[in-house]
């Protein structure tokens, strides 16, 4: 797949019919974003989140911030095909680090009734894309939601909870107000994201600079998911992973990319500074070993998928242990008849 956004071909849902901004009528702006350094006490400390912030608001204010959309509009359709694939609608959703709305412009308002789009950056709830579902934005921290609970027929999250530094403490408020039989659909970086520039950057500074520092981010191993969502409250889970692979002229164009998404690292940890010499270096380790035929580097993000509901008694559960009639020892002896064979 190469850059830019149009040379992408995936199988897609037939989008919503898209409105005129004049359509929309008056967005309702609230806020809820915590104070400057303000985060739980038990949680790591690994992000800037007030350095985040002005990375997201430098991305949407750029003349042409769609040309760097082609991630996360991507990600933002199947998180909407997933909506698509639960037979309900949601009269009240909310949409948690939104964005620019890459999720909102897939849906339709008669599967959404309501949505509040909720994120860090003031200027992308401002440069939001046109959406026919009626919208509150609201200003807030991934971290402190300021909903009451039970509020939420349906929780989505898009590429943004990455950037969070208490990953369970997110969960939870998720849980939190969601109402019971809600669900919480949601999507996030994987540890083999940009695994190519990793290594290309850690060979190129161990080599010019004697050792090497993080430059790309922390990320979620997809084994802990499942347990985070667990022990949130979640119930029938279901995690999957996928990797969408973009080819980039080089890793300068790579790096642009990602800073034109908002995308650039912020940890606490990261090196201020990378020499030129040692750039230069990357960009020719990266382009040695992982070059495609035609010249292009690729880059690889991987993507986790994650589905968890909250309990309501409605719902299916499992059979109560030891219910059971026949044992999985028994099942190669029972006789179907020829007839439901062949059916």
């Amino acid at each position: 797949m190469l850059r830019p956004a149009g040379l992408w071909h995936f199988c897609r849902r037939p989008r919503a019919a898209r409105v005129a901004a004049a359509n929309l009528g008056c967005r309702e702006v609230t806020s809820g974003v915590s104070p400057r350094g303000g985060t739980s006490s038990r949680a790591l400390n690994i992000f800037d989140r007030g350095l985040k912030r002005k990375q997201k608001n430098w991305a949407a204010q750029q003349p042409e911030p769609r040309k760097f959309d082609y991630l996360k509009e991507e990600v933002g359709s199947r998180i909407a095909d997933r909506v698509y694939d639960i037979p309900r609608d949601f009269p009240l959703a909310l949409d948690l680090g939104c964005g620019r709305g890459y999720i909102a412009q897939y849906l339709n308002k008669e599967t959404i009734g309501k949505f509040f789009q909720a994120d860090i950056a003031e200027n992308a709830l401002k440069n939001s894309l046109e959406t026919e579902i009626p919208t509150v934005s609201v200003l807030v921290d991934e971290e402190f939601l300021p909903f009451r609970e039970n509020t939420f027929d349906l929780v989505v999250s898009s590429l943004s909870l990455h950037w969070v530094n208490d990953l369970p403490r997110a969960l939870q408020q998720i849980h939190y107000v969601l109402k019971p039989d809600g669900v919480f659909i949601g999507a996030m970086f994987g540890g083999d994201t940009l695994y190519e520039l990793r290594c290309s950057l850690q060979l190129a500074e161990t080599e010019r600079e004697g050792g090497f520092s993080p430059h790309i981010s922390p990320f979620t191993a997809v084994n802990d998911l499942g347990h985070l969502l667990g022990r949130a409250g979640f119930n029938t889970l279901t995690v999957d992973t996928d990797e969408i692979q973009v080819n980039y002229p080089g890793m300068f164009e790579l790096m642009e990319d990602l800073q034109g998404m908002g995308e650039s690292n912020c940890s606490w940890n990261r090196k201020a500074l990378l020499h030129r010499n040692t750039m230069l270096a990357a960009a020719a380790v990266y382009r040695e070993m992982y070059r495609n035929e035609d010249g292009s580097v690729p880059a690889t993000y991987q993507i986790y998928y994650m589905i968890g509901w909250k309990y309501h008694e409605s719902q299916a559960r499992p059979a109560k242990r030891g219910s059971a009639t026949v044992s999985f020892g028994e099942l190669g002896k029972i006789n179907i008849p020829e007839g439901e064979k062949s059916q």
